[in-house]
């Protein structure tokens, strides 16, 4: 049965419980030259602003290139071939544009076929460096900003299976690289007959752990692992030369300091974990000079399986190493103070500890702070900004911190993480001496932010002033109408020059060059619509209430010359529910009326054209105020939050309350499956990589952090699974056969489709070979489209020839 599955396209019951392999199939034209339309490039910046790399974007790669050989342990996807990842999604173009006189280059010598990943400026904004991808290898390679020819940068295969395989150093005359450390070895053949058994063992020691995928299996997983995994540092300059840093590792994350002396790294080591992902693996984290002597062994980080349960649990030991990026070569960490429990009551969560090179004396503290650690923002000697957060009220904050003098410290921004509308934004980064990525200190001793600016209008992207010393704001620009016009990048802090991305709902993004004081723009870009047969559509963004009181928005999309005057049509309703807090900030506005109608390959926005209204974004908000917790009620809120949807769209008398379908993909697939066993409001369901039976996710999911055992009847009450019998409106299952999405292994599917069918349902399920929990593959892609077409088209738009063709195929 298994084996039938994979070679086919899927294994579809429909409308009896009959097996047929249909082949892949195209959905209608007009669907399919949506998905086809040509992708608008990538763009880069460099660190000065003078470069704007456009990066042409791969289209979608076809099944064969799916179904080759993949390795799938730890919780990685290796390609076993060239010691890469074995999905990734390169770059086939580029080219430079000079932001200063607008002129264009094209790079010469670039390898072909063009395969380029990991994309970056060197600090001196002179050079380039990236990843050329082969079927048999993967190759470092360069760009030169004054003469624009590309060569390859050496020799020796990168390894690029755990950690970001390449980074510039601070002077910007070498890469440092990790290669293969088992280039040219072949893998011992997997034995056929096993060692022994495979045994796990716990000795009264609580190690709950979410459900993984892709994990160690046995003994041969785990050679295989050290195999593919297993890389050397090395320096390769750019005269030619290269150097070994290195004995071979594991690595998992590495870093030159700031002043390019030493390199900080993270190794996993043994015992491994047939439970935990190679994130919760033991590592050693280590700081090094470029021979390879260790200079400081900074800490053992060992196995994470007993992490505590909670979205503000942390490991109990130093986690979370990096450079400061204004110092030369000072180390910074977090340690928890609570032993990373968020049920042991603490005053102090977290201390943020400092170490300068060379690490004689002791750490000093940077801050201590009363919830968990969530970053920092480095400026200068005086001024960091350094966050917290806690999950269980959504606290935020942010503190102003003065490194040389750590009691100085005051509270920037304390509010909750739910509330869009209070959002400051961002602080405005620029490059430091070191070529490091640190906060734009003015003169005045102020900085830019940066935000999406959400507000009962919808998003409108800002950029403000922030004195550090009065702590008052100042606005600076705004996003006007009929625009989402957002800050990329600062060009000229005094002058307050800065480049924005622009779009509205029928101009594709942008490029522009604007200066706050002013209205007048310069067009870094001209990128074409890439769809025009759907600039014509309209959208609006719809403000209703459900029957509790919370505000509710959803974006309605309408096709190119409808008029109520024709009558309301049918309706796909497309949403994902969201947990919070606070019903006033589950109320608020998402989004804005002015976006760019983009096209997304897994999105609802294709039935515009086939006639349908299409409600997308509807939010669907799962309040739990004060000591109650948002699933508490989640099923009752659900099914207020589309009732008021589809009530609201037919007083303005476009959508017809009796031809609606709903789809949701994940999370949104658990609620589909939900509202069909709960209501009778819809006329079909599509359901896409979704999980349904909770009691296969014991230890929290999604936004929930009880376990089964903590609350057994919120496990039980929004499990589709439990209520399978109650499904009679038809339903389309789709997942994808190598699912790694934590929590939604296909076997949710395939047991959910056997519940309904046990019991009489209408149900379709189709298993997508080789795709995971987001489709890749055109055919995939392609073939989901006509799945979903022809289940709207048949049971919500009532089609009969439709039915027919689907029972033929």
């Amino acid at each position: 049965m298994k084996k039938l599955i994979l070679i086919a396209l899927a294994v579809v019951v429909f409308p009896t419980s009959a097996q047929t392999n249909s082949g892949y199939q195209r959905p209608p034209e007009e669907i399919a030259k949506l998905l086809e339309a040509p992708l608008t490039p990538a763009v880069s910046l460099s660190n000065d602003k003078t470069w704007m790399a456009l990066l042409d974007r791969s289209d979608f790669p076809t099944i064969e290139e799916l179904s080759r050989p993949e390795l799938r342990i730890a919780g990685l996807r290796i390609n076993p071939e060239n010691f890469g990842p074995s999905r990734t999604n390169p770059f086939i173009g580029l080219k430079f544009k000079n932001l200063k006189d607008m002129k264009e280059y094209v790079v010469t010598d670039l390898p072909t076929p063009l395969r380029m990943s990991n994309f970056s400026f060197s600090p001196d904004n002179k050079k380039v460096a990236f990843l050329q991808t082969y079927p048999d290898r993967i190759e470092l390679w360069m760009v030169d900003l004054t003469t624009f020819k590309a060569r390859a940068l050496s020799k020796r295969k990168v390894n690029a299976t755990t950690a970001n395989p390449i980074t510039w150093t601070s002077a910007s005359d070498k890469v440092v690289f990790l290669a293969a450390a088992n280039e040219g070895k072949q893998l011992p053949s997997k034995t056929r007959v096993p060692e022994g058994p495979v045994i796990e063992e716990n000795l009264g020691k609580k190690a709950p752990s979410r459900t993984y995928q892709d994990l160690l299996k046995n003994k041969y997983d785990e050679d295989a692992f050290d195999f593919y995994c297993t890389a050397q540092l090395i320096a390769a300059s750019l005269d030619g030369n290269e150097k070994t840093i290195s004995t071979p590792a594991i690595y998992t994350y590495f870093n030159p300091s700031p002043d390019g002396t030493l390199i900080l790294t993270r190794t996993a080591h043994r015992p491994y974990s047939y439970l935990v992902p190679i994130n919760l693996f033991p590592q050693l984290v280590q700081v090094t000079d470029f021979n390879g002597n260790v200079i400081r062994k900074l800490t053992e980080i060992p196995l994470g399986d007993n992490i505590p349960v909670g979205f503000s649990a942390a490991i109990s030991g130093p986690r979370n190493h990096s450079w400061r990026a204004d110092q030369p070569a000072t180390v910074v960490w977090a340690e928890a103070q609570d032993n990373g429990d968020p049920k042991v009551k603490a005053e102090v969560r977290d201390k943020i500890m400092m170490w300068s090179a060379p690490f004689s004396g002791t750490p000093s503290t940077l801050i201590s702070l009363p919830l968990r650690y969530a970053g920092i923002s480095w400026g200068n000697d005086k001024n960091a900004m350094v966050y917290e957060f806690w999950w269980a009220d959504r606290k935020t904050r942010t503190y102003l911190v003065d490194p040389s003098n750590p009691s100085h410290k005051k509270t920037l921004f304390d509010r909750s993480s739910e509330d869009a509308y209070s959002d400051p934004g961002d602080p405005m980064m620029t490059a430091s001496s070191f070529g490091t990525m640190v906060m734009q200190i003015n003169s005045d001793n102020s900085v830019f932010l940066r935000g999406d600016g959400a507000s009962s209008e919808g998003d409108r992207p800002f950029l403000d002033k922030l004195d550090l010393a009065s702590g008052k704001i100042s606005r600076l620009w705004r996003s006007e109408a009929p625009y989402y016009e957002y800050v990329v990048a600062l060009t000229d802090p005094k002058k307050v020059s800065f480049i924005t991305s622009r779009e509205s709902t029928s101009e594709n993004p942008n490029y522009f060059q604007r200066t706050a004081s002013s209205k007048n723009i310069t067009q870094l870009t001209a990128f074409p619509h890439p769809y025009p047969q759907i600039k014509d559509v309209k959208k609006q963004v719809l403000k209703f209430k459900r029957a509790d009181g919370v505000d509710l928005t959803a974006d309605l999309y309408l096709p190119p010359g409808y008029t109520k005057d024709k009558g309301p049509l049918p309706t796909f309703f497309w949403a994902y529910p969201e947990e919070f807090k606070s019903k006033d900030n589950a109320g608020q506005v998402k989004g804005s009326p002015y976006t760019f109608t983009r096209i997304n390959s897994g999105g609802p926005i294709f039935w515009v054209v086939r006639g349908y209204a299409v409600l997308d974004n509807v939010s669907i908000p799962i309040v739990g105020e004060g000591d109650k917790e948002p699933n508490d009620s989640y099923v009752e809120q659900l099914v207020a939050s589309a009732k008021a949807a589809i009530d609201y769209g037919a007083s303005l008398g476009v959508v017809d309350p009796k031809r609606v379908g709903v789809g949701g993909h994940s999370y949104g697939a658990f609620m589909t499956a939900n509202l069909l066993a709960h209501t009778d409001l819809f006329k079909a369901g599509i359901a896409r990589s979704g999980a349904y039976n909770r009691t296969l996710t014991p230890f929290g999911f999604q936004s929930e952090e009880r376990t089964y055992w903590e609350a057994p009847d919120v496990y039980a009450k929004m499990s589709p699974f439990s209520y399978a019998d109650k499904i009679k409106t038809p339903i389309l299952l789709i997942h994808g056969e190598a699912d790694n999405n934590s929590g939604t292994f296909p076997i949710q599917t395939e047991r959910f489709y056997n519940a309904i069918k046990g019991h009489g349902g209408t149900a379709r399920y189709v298993l997508l070979p080789y795709e995971s929990h987001g489709y890749r593959a055109k055919e995939s892609l392609l073939h989901m489209l006509w799945e979903m077409d022809n289940m709207l088209e048949t049971y919500v738009k009532g089609n009969p020839q439709m039915k027919a063709k689907i029972e033929t195929k």
